[in-house]
């Protein structure tokens, strides 16, 4: 029977209540100010415009989760992607909910205060200790302005914070109790939350799974837990942890792929198969085409090597010169290249070497792997040749060309053989878009192959193609896709020539399969790089350490009002100190452990190391990959790892004042020191809350007395 009454006994810890509510005061107020595009929203909003209208899109700087969250808030706002992202500071028109394109970033930075402080907790230390990281995040004036905006590194940040609470709150909880395996499945899903946002999170979550693995090797050791108990919790943790944030991250990308079904401006980066499994674009031109190859069908040939330009094999009515700038003598016949636009000349015609006939039987003829074939130039009714001729620009290589019969001792070498390396059978059909095949020359056994070079003048500036015979197997310039195909029904040349002009008619239904999908994305994000280029607010990671540099987010377009990127002084000095602090502490510890010295009880001493292991380790791992990036790096990069530091600074303040100061004064001159670096801290921020928020409006020696630095970039105007 229900017992009444029915009494719930709940425990608030006020403290958390009361960071939380500043958190998301001082991120969400007047979040819609400014009014207008901030810094790098300009980069970030053609994506949400893109998800906006399904386009298809690639950002070669992280997966898509971030930019679906950022979608998210958009579509929530009833955002329609129609605004022109295209200068940093224009104006949003009446239509578009400024507030809701930021709300998600500034809730996850306003999120990341109160996770610190129960990752404090977590990682045993005080409420007072909890309390201190708390401010500290609270009132870093550089992660309120990341998070102010449309921008994903507190997105990132609250991820990997997130990711550590869970494992640990996993890892402090009673092993008898089953409903901590929910946090670890969180820590998990947290790890490929942060990955997915941008690729920097892949560190965080290697460095949670060494500690992880550490933890389970113990385990292992344990002989007071049974061989069941351990080989249950090994395979729980390996499934959290490993298992689930790989088929979270796939899953990432599943939904990504299923909203962008839409031709957009990235498809060039794409394959022919990937381009044409998107409506519009290549599918509008290739839909209806037949899908397998025959002898007499009109195709056109693109290079797998061609990327990110596309470009197509291609001849046309000029022959290679008689002598080459080097005085090396040619053939002389016609050129044959590779064209980076659609064009007539681009249609090859698939020719049977024992036939005339330039047409599609009834049925069609397919041709297979390993079928010997000539191609005749569509328009000029050339046929592909190669010979022992050096290439015009590559003259380690044969040149390529459509053959001229001049009446000299160089008879026609036009067969070509059909080689498609990723076939399933032997017999495998040459397939429309779907088939990479290499054409291998009969006679000299060369591969017909993209060089890369621009021809001279005469060549038009087109790229050159060759007959390579040392090659390496697996190189994609040895590739080439049929992409647009016809069947051939005209054997007269005026009859043919006005067909290749004419649109493709038979229906065939043709998919590309998720996995060959994301593959194919997957290796384009990692590859496919975006050039080095010289930023205004670029910076070197040595400079964040010492905050030599800012970034001027904003500027009113007629007054002093300004927004910029830069970190509170105060108390980016106290994370430094205590980051190395920590180093020389641990140092000493160790040395003075091996003399046989041991200063910290065994549980000190385990919680010690595993605040160095989270925050320093999480310092590092979110700092040093930047020494070896070769791109354009800005001031923001280095806002994931300074958040380690904010967390280790308390919690080593405690650590010294309760196991290395014995005297009472020399405890209470550390509170005060404490007290007066928080009380710095707080003044700092203050100091530079017109540079955070925007507002008020400062005068220009107002802005002039804010220049700390000789190095930072503040502006202003005399009025």
């Amino acid at each position: 029977m229900l017992q009444l009454p029915l009494v719930v006994t709940a425990q608030v810890d006020l403290v958390l209540v009361l960071v939380s509510l500043l958190a998301l005061w001082t991120r969400l107020n007047l979040l819609n100010y400014p009014n207008a595009v901030v810094f790098d929203e300009v980069y970030y909003g053609q994506f949400v415009s893109f998800y906006m209208k399904r386009v298809f899109f690639i950002d070669d700087s992280g997966p898509p989760l971030g930019h679906m969250i950022l979608a998210l808030g958009a579509y929530l706002g009833g955002f329609d992607g129609n605004f022109v992202w295209n200068r940093i500071g224009s104006e949003y028109p009446g239509g578009v909910s400024v507030w809701s394109l930021r709300l998600l970033p500034a809730l996850c930075g306003a999120l990341c205060v109160p996770l610190v402080y129960l990752l404090t907790l977590e990682l045993r230390f005080s409420h007072l200790s909890a309390l201190g990281a708390a401010l500290l995040l609270l009132l870093e004036n550089a992660l309120i302005v990341q998070s102010r905006f449309m921008l994903l590194e507190s997105v990132l940040i609250f991820f990997m914070l997130l990711a550590f609470f869970s494992y640990l709150r996993f890892y402090n909880a009673p092993s008898s109790s089953w409903s901590r395996y929910g946090w670890l499945l969180l820590s998990g899903v947290s790890c490929a939350a942060a990955v997915g946002v941008k690729y920097m999170g892949v560190f965080s979550y290697l460095l949670l799974v060494g500690v992880a693995s550490v933890h389970t090797w113990k385990l292992i050791g344990d002989r007071a837990v049974s061989h069941l108990s351990v080989c249950v919790q090994c395979v729980c943790r390996f499934v959290c942890l490993i298992v689930v944030p790989v088929l979270l991250y796939v899953f990432w990308f599943y939904v990504h792929l299923s909203l962008l079904n839409r031709s957009g401006p990235h498809d060039q980066l794409m394959s022919s198969a990937f381009q044409a499994s998107l409506q519009g674009g290549l599918a509008r031109i290739t839909q209806g085409q037949p899908l397998e190859v025959a002898y007499g069908s009109q195709v056109t040939l693109r290079s797998s090597a061609s990327q990110p330009v596309p470009c197509w094999l291609h001849s046309h009515k000029a022959n290679y010169p008689i002598r080459y700038e080097d005085r090396r003598g040619s053939s002389h016949q016609q050129q044959v290249t590779c064209y980076p636009f659609k064009d007539v000349n681009n249609w090859w015609i698939i020719k049977h070497p024992d036939r005339q006939e330039l047409m599609v039987d009834t049925p069609p003829r397919p041709v297979h792997h390993g079928d010997v074939i000539q191609m005749v130039h569509g328009m000029t009714s050339r046929l592909l040749n190669s010979h022992d001729v050096a290439a015009p620009m590559s003259p380690h290589a044969q040149e390529v060309s459509g053959y001229l019969d001049f009446n000299v001792s160089m008879p026609a070498q036009n067969l070509w053989r059909v080689d498609i390396p990723g076939r399933e059978a032997e017999s495998d059909v040459w397939k429309t878009i779907l088939s990479e095949v290499r054409l291998v020359h009969v006679n000299t056994s060369a591969v017909l192959k993209l060089s890369g070079a621009s021809l001279p003048e005469w060549g038009f500036r087109q790229l050159e193609v060759v007959a390579e015979k040392h090659f390496k197997s697996h190189s994609s310039s040895l590739g080439w896709t049929v992409e647009e195909h016809r069947y051939g029904t005209s054997q007269e040349q005026k009859e043919r020539e006005a067909e290749l002009h004419s649109p493709t008619h038979i229906d065939v239904n043709r998919k590309i399969s998720f996995w060959a999908k994301f593959t194919e994305l997957q290796w384009k994000m990692l590859t496919v790089k975006q050039e080095v280029s010289e930023h205004k607010y670029s910076s070197a990671p040595f400079e964040w350490i010492t905050m030599e540099t800012n970034i001027a987010y904003w500027l009113h377009a007629a007054t002093n009002a300004q927004i910029h990127l830069i970190g509170n002084p105060l108390s980016w000095c106290v994370a430094n100190f205590c980051l190395l602090a920590y180093q020389l502490l641990a140092a000493v510890y160790l040395l003075r452990r091996r003399r046989g010295f041991k200063d910290l009880p065994d549980g000190v001493w385990q919680q010690f190391v595993l605040l160095g292991c989270v925050c320093v380790g999480g310092w590092l791992v979110n700092f040093l990959p930047f020494l070896l990036m070769d791109r354009t790096l800005f001031l923001y990069h280095y806002l994931p790892a300074l958040c380690y530091l904010y967390l280790l600074s308390p919690a080593l303040l405690e650590h010294v004042h309760t196991h290395l100061l014995s005297n009472v004064t020399h405890r209470r001159v550390l509170c005060v020191c404490a007290a007066a670096a928080l009380l710095s801290v707080f003044l700092s921020y203050r100091t530079f809350c017109p540079l955070t928020y925007g507002t008020p409006e400062l005068s220009a020696n107002q802005l002039q007395a804010l220049k700390w630095r000789t190095s930072w970039d503040i502006l202003y105007r005399h009025r």
